[in-house]
């Protein structure tokens, strides 16, 4: 039993710590520190895009602002880990893009025993209707967690590897998005 106790003791520490830094977070993203609005956020400030006036705008979070994606619509996903899944949007207004920022790669396990960092690695730049139209081709299901191929994955990256060269990323971009890995 005192072993017990002593593991809710360091369990509250370790939370009343969390709760400080959750705190810090917000105030510097003006929402509460989720790892969806964190990852809006760097997004927001990193990509040029322009949040839409509500956080419950169906299908998108907001539009780019930059010259070759200028005013398409972007859903902005944050993945702890890359896994080959994305959540796409079967609503009727999904977004232009899907802008991914994920942590290491990993397979689809159980998330016992694990731990899933708030980092990025990688950044991938994904156009709803040709990434629609492809998996639609291929008789796979689209929605929550659909299961997209590594080739996709490919050819969406921007970051660190340019493949997908509708996003192409200035230096300033690159060393700002390194200080989160």
């Amino acid at each position: 039993m005192v072993k017990l106790e002593l593991l809710w003791k360091e369990l509250s520490k370790l939370l009343e710590k969390k709760n400080i830094i959750d705190s810090q977070i917000s105030q510097i993203i003006g929402r509460p520190a989720e790892k969806g609005h964190v990852g809006e956020y760097i997004a927001f400030q990193i990509f040029d895009i322009e949040p839409h006036n509500s956080a419950t705008q169906k299908g998108s979070d907001g539009f780019f602002r930059n010259e070759n994606l200028s005013s398409k619509r972007v859903n902005i996903k944050f993945y702890a880990k890359r896994e080959g899944i994305l959540d796409i949007n079967t609503t009727n207004s999904p977004p232009d893009y899907y802008l991914v920022l994920t942590g290491p790669k990993g397979p689809t396990l159980s998330s016992r025993n694990s731990v899933r960092p708030w980092i990025i690695e990688s950044v991938y730049l994904f156009d709803h209707q040709k990434l629609v139209e492809k998996l639609r081709m291929k008789g796979l299901g689209i929605g929550v967690a659909t299961s997209v191929s590594k080739e996709h994955w490919f050819d969406a990256e921007v970051y660190p590897t340019n493949n997908n060269k509708s996003l192409i990323l200035s230096e300033e971009q690159k060393k700002i998005l390194a200080l989160f890995s």
